[in-house]
């Protein structure tokens, strides 16, 4: 699967390189953050985990969905690939929340900053947007 899903992975990563590099010191601190946390989470250590990583954390800057800004072909080949290379944090958003969201719900609570409305998704009237169906 790996083969098949990095060649989109990685033109994606290329196609916003520019957009991370010129929007400053804030952007390049949120992408190490990211690369940081993923890398926490990498079920195979090494290199092609730091790629990995660094693809997701730039791709997470971009505008999109984040399997659009990764050149992939849907949300279930992100889920795929977050299974087979960052299996702790697929098993961890068992609800199927947005991976941006995701992150950055998990970068808030670690450094202990409420970022939602409401302590319980179910209660939440965000739900909807935070969540696939």
């Amino acid at each position: 699967m790996t083969t098949t899903l990095l060649p989109p992975v990685i033109q994606g990563m290329q196609s916003l390189a520019p957009n991370v590099t010129m929007s400053g010191v804030a952007m390049d601190e949120e992408v190490e953050d990211l690369v940081a946390f993923l890398l926490e989470h990498a079920t195979h250590p090494g290199i092609l985990a730091q790629h990995l990583a660094r693809a997701l954390a730039v791709a997470s800057m971009g505008p999109n969905h984040l399997w659009e800004d990764l050149g992939l072909g849907g949300r279930e080949q992100l889920n795929a690939l977050m299974q087979e290379h960052f299996s702790s944090l697929k098993a961890r958003n068992s609800q199927n929340m947005r991976w941006k969201k995701f992150f950055y719900r998990a970068l808030c609570e670690r450094a202990e900053v409420l970022i939602c409305k409401s302590p319980h998704c179910e209660s939440c009237e965000d739900k909807p947007i935070c969540f696939e169906p």
